[in-house]
């Protein structure tokens, strides 16, 4: 929990029966850190502690949100670009494949994928996230890629 004041962003999981099964009981799980040590990127809800990452400030270049098209909507997502040579993380695009990337957002560089998480059963205030980087790091830029147009 952060004070109304800190410029610490915290997001937060819609609580969801994926918690239950996945052991986290009804806590509430960090979707979203930003802060002065870094970026916590949370896991997926089912998998939470398996695939929670933390990236400290000298290893970010920028945060990324981009957008994934598919057959509906599409699906917003964050990441962190991080420097060359930076430890792998955990989390749900850990398994993919360069081949797999490129036809799943051919927009977006393979590591920036593999370092993202979707906004999805949680909301990003991209205002407060913005605060939050210019707080504590200035010199990151917050980014925004759009996919173009495939045809």
């Amino acid at each position: 929990m952060t004070a109304a004041n800190s410029p610490v962003y915290e997001a937060h999981f819609v609580r969801t029966p994926f918690q239950l099964l996945g052991g986290m009981k009804w806590k509430k799980l960090v979707a979203l850190r930003v802060d002065g040590e870094g970026v916590l990127l949370g896991g997926a809800p089912a998998r939470y502690e398996r695939q929670l990452a933390f990236v400290p400030w000298q290893d970010i270049t920028s945060i990324v949100v981009w957008h994934q098209r598919t057959a509906g909507n599409g699906v917003n997502h964050i990441g962190v670009q991080r420097k060359p040579g930076a430890p792998a993380l955990p989390g749900m695009n850990s398994g993919v494949s360069r081949e797999t990337a490129a036809m799943l957002a051919p927009h977006v560089d393979y590591e920036l994928l593999l370092a993202s998480r979707p906004i999805n059963f949680w909301r990003l205030a991209p205002e407060r996230l913005q605060a939050a980087v210019d707080a504590f790091a200035p010199h990151v830029p917050v980014l925004v890629y759009s996919q173009p147009h495939l045809s």
